[in-house]
């Protein structure tokens, strides 16, 4: 099957790949490697994290560590709860979208955010040789419950500058679905406190997915006819982890994850917010349109939320994320947080009395393409890109920071290697539908050339 690791983490297939030695030898490897201090354990939800939790904890108390466990919870509030404590770090086990034969670890430095490349390297290079600081006399830290994870996090979403001050809601109704994974208590509770009527789809907490868990319109058709069904006014969905944030409007048609971070970013301004905002390469350029509408800078990193994160503080920025539904919200956490995304473009609603489709219908009309192709793994990557930008149109600006990117004034696009799948991601975007169409249709010919 698969077993990947990258700079989003560790994440394998269940079974043969991901079995309770690796998971103890990444944990262990962490435990080594963090500094001083306890460390935060949750998990989204799937019926594997219950033994890989278990596994975890075990690894870090050999190693002497105190460890604080969360339990079902989603990915960003273990980052809030690190950040934002004394904490050394934080381990969540998780495969983020990924279907539901999947797991995986995604690990935390004490300041709530993933690992950078050194970091990565540091750990990767403990795994690999078998490098673990077990303590001798079998001491261990202790273990502590935090119960109020989910209070805490909903807490201080609520008091954040672009929430705090909107009307609450009258009794709306919003259709949720959290793929019954770590979304499933956190998102029906923060709707709740803010006055909405919350119809629970997919809330169970039992991490038995109801359908392909990524956020995809093709995977949200159920969501859609409930949001009519149930005349809501928007339907929610977020990922197995809840980092990611999908909307569906009155009529029960997706808005598309892209438009998450757009509207979070005119939430945020709307609500008085200066600075810059950071969105990677493969983000639309909906939000360029939202920055500048309020004289503000946009930048872009490389895919990866340490990426967009340590690009965000480099320029100060005051918003963030992923075109994939990932917001980024320093006031609150430095991590992508479908909890904060949604209080924030829930709250923009109220405070400026529009529908969810009005918001939308207020964007850019672009039309983005999002194609992948399988690909070996020994792939020579780079050099195959260096002969598709030899062969682009001159005018184009070009970043090779992550894979390539070329842009011109009316579209883009983007060629990379997943950080997560073994598969190589095409994303191309443009003012017209027949000039994507023509640009993608460009570069897989380009590429093909390879095979």
């Amino acid at each position: 099957m698969a077993c990947i690791r990258s700079i989003s983490g560790l994440r394998a297939t269940l079974g043969t790949d991901l079995t309770p030695a690796l998971v103890a030898r990444y944990a262990s490897a962490f435990g080594t490697v963090a500094p001083p201090g306890p460390i935060v354990v949750g998990r989204d939800g799937r019926p594997s994290g219950l033994w890989i939790e278990q596994v975890v904890i075990g690894a870090l108390q050999a190693c002497g560590r105190s460890v604080r466990v969360a339990g079902m919870v989603p990915t960003p509030t273990v980052q809030l709860l690190t950040e934002h404590s004394d904490a050394a770090g934080g381990i969540v086990i998780t495969a983020s979208h990924n279907p539901e034969a999947w797991n995986g670890l995604k690990f935390l430095g004490s300041d709530g955010v993933f690992l950078n490349a050194e970091m990565n390297a540091l750990l990767w290079d403990h795994v690999d040789q078998d490098r673990y600081d077990l303590r001798s006399d079998q001491q261990h830290g202790n273990l502590v419950q935090l119960e109020s994870a989910v209070h805490d996090h909903l807490e201080r979403v609520l008091k954040l500058p672009a929430v705090a001050t909107a009307p609450l809601a009258s009794g709306e109704r919003v259709v949720v679905d959290a793929v019954n994974a770590s979304g499933s208590v956190i998102i029906p509770q923060l709707l709740q406190q803010m006055g909405y009527d919350v119809i629970a789809l997919a809330c169970d907490g039992s991490g038995r997915f109801p359908h392909t868990p990524e956020p995809l319109p093709e995977n949200l058709t159920e969501l859609a006819r409930a949001v009519v069904d149930h005349g809501a006014s928007y339907g929610v969905a977020v990922d197995p982890d809840a980092d990611r944030l999908v909307l569906i409007d009155g009529s029960g048609t997706p808005i598309g994850e892209e438009c998450t971070v757009a509207l979070a970013a005119a939430a945020v301004y709307h609500a008085g917010g200066q600075g810059p905002a950071v969105v990677n390469y493969s983000t639309s350029r909906m939000i360029d349109a939202v920055a500048h509408g309020y004289d503000q800078t946009i930048y872009r990193s490389a895919v990866g939320e340490i990426n967009v994160v340590e690009r965000m503080r480099a320029t100060g920025a005051v918003i963030g994320g992923e075109g994939s539904g990932g917001v980024i919200y320093p006031a609150c956490h430095m991590g992508r947080d479908s909890v904060v995304a949604l209080a924030c473009i829930s709250s923009y609603l109220r405070s400026r009395n529009i529908t969810l489709r009005q918001a939308v219908d207020s964007l850019p009309r672009l039309t983005m393409i999002k194609h992948k192709i399988a690909v070996d793994a020994g792939l020579p990557l780079s050099s195959i890109l260096d002969d598709v930008q030899m062969q682009l149109p001159p005018d184009a600006i070009i970043h090779r920071t992550d894979g390539l990117y070329a842009s011109w004034t009316d579209r883009w696009v983007h060629v990379r290697g997943s950080n997560t799948e073994p598969i190589m991601r095409i994303i191309v975007e443009a003012d017209r539908s027949d000039t994507a169409h023509d640009l993608l249709n460009l570069v897989q010919k380009l590429l093909t050339r390879h095979e």
